[in-house]
């Protein structure tokens, strides 16, 4: 996520991966369903770097032709895995670079330039449409009683400039303009926690500081980490993988990839996801957590109603079904599908939904 989140970090010790941040087994991780590969990207985030600025990524093109260079060289160095069900999860913005990865890497499949068995892609929480979630904080945070009138009307002054922004294609303005209403979330709701809405943060000076899906930058871009995470990929993880140059620290570029990454944070590729569902025959996915506000539910059912897909009429009129725990008889989420395309509503899931990302990876392998 991000971008400029780590998925060595983030993602495999805070998320899915086998051990947490303190280094204790983790009984939900996707390792004991499937083949793991966690992707540093773009490039500068974690542990990946560049050694001439000129080299960051600027958009989510060359993060594809990246992570296709990345594949392709996987694929010939492992080729036994040339043939295993492949998909294709991205969190956040990950979400968003890996729909842009997932149309890329389908058309070199088809063109026979790299063989690879790529049957889906999942998003979680994920920034397709980004100005639909930056226009749905303020009214989500406002009937979840974190703000009044006043605090309402303070964020959405900021959104709909940020809207205009958007609609007349001015990418940089509109992504400080999503700064700007960040800020204003923050200083109308005593500094909610964008991930969890039922959490709240104090951070040093609001003034100082924007958050971006799970990293704290500083107005001229320098990153501040978790410490304990910090800490660990610093230290035991980067002396254990022993390939890390000593120069790499790891995180330390994370700053500019956001930066880099500017003039296209705030477009959308709604469209992307809709060709996909057209176009191709993979299975399409999107996972919500309720509690999330960054990437909220109600920004992505909007940006569900944009595509020009046949099946989405059909999709509506879908039963959305209940998933009920059998212990305890509550309703753990919902989901509606039609064809290849799944919607799972997350109850009481924030912005990574760990728990419930765990089961979707387990339903996949026993389909497959």
């Amino acid at each position: 996520g991000g971008p400029g989140g780590s998925s060595c970090g983030y993602g495999n010790f805070d998320i899915i991966g086998p051990l947490d941040s303190n280094l204790k087994e983790r009984n939900t991780s996707w390792i004991y369903e499937a083949n793991l590969l966690f992707v540093d990207n773009p490039v500068g985030a974690g542990y990946s770097y560049v050694d001439n600025k000129t080299l960051f990524t600027t958009d989510v093109a060359q993060i594809s032709k990246d992570l296709l260079t990345l594949l392709k060289s996987f694929l010939q160095s492992n080729p036994e895995y040339k043939n295993i069900r492949f998909y294709i999860f991205g969190q956040s913005y990950g979400g968003k670079m890996g729909a842009h990865f997932s149309k890329v890497l389908y058309e070199e499949i088809q063109a026979k330039k790299i063989e690879c068995n790529l049957v889906g892609y999942a998003m979680g929480n994920s920034w397709i449409s980004p100005i639909d979630s930056t226009l749905t904080w303020g009214p989500f945070i406002y009937w979840m009683s974190t703000t009044d009138e006043n605090g309402l009307e303070n964020i959405q002054k900021p959104a709909k400039q940020c809207q205009k922004a958007v609609d007349e294609g001015r990418w940089k303005a509109a992504t400080e303009l999503w700064r700007i209403t960040e800020i204003a979330v923050m200083k109308n709701t005593n500094n909610v926690d964008f991930y969890n809405i039922l959490n709240f943060n104090v951070p040093t000076s609001i003034s100082k500081l924007h958050s971006d899906f799970g990293i704290l930058f500083r107005k001229d871009g320098e990153t501040l980490e978790s410490d304990n995470l910090d800490s660990l990929m610093n230290g035991p993880i980067k002396k254990k993988l022993g390939i890390i140059p000593a120069h790499v620290k790891w995180g330390a570029q994370s700053g500019d990839v956001f930066k880099y990454q500017e003039g296209d944070f705030m477009r959308p590729v709604v469209q992307i996801v809709d060709e996909t569902l057209m176009n191709t025959t993979l299975e399409v996915v999107v996972y919500q957590g309720q509690l999330d506000i960054i990437c909220d539910t109600k920004a992505a059912m909007d940006w569900v109603q944009q595509f020009k897909w046949s099946g989405l009429s059909l999709y509506n009129k879908s039963e959305r079904k209940a998933f009920v725990e059998p212990l305890t008889g509550q309703t753990e989420f919902f989901v509606k599908a039609y064809e290849k395309f799944k919607f799972y509503w997350i109850l009481r899931g924030g912005h990574s939904v760990c728990l419930f990302s765990y089961f979707l990876i387990t339903k996949m392998k026993k389909l497959n």
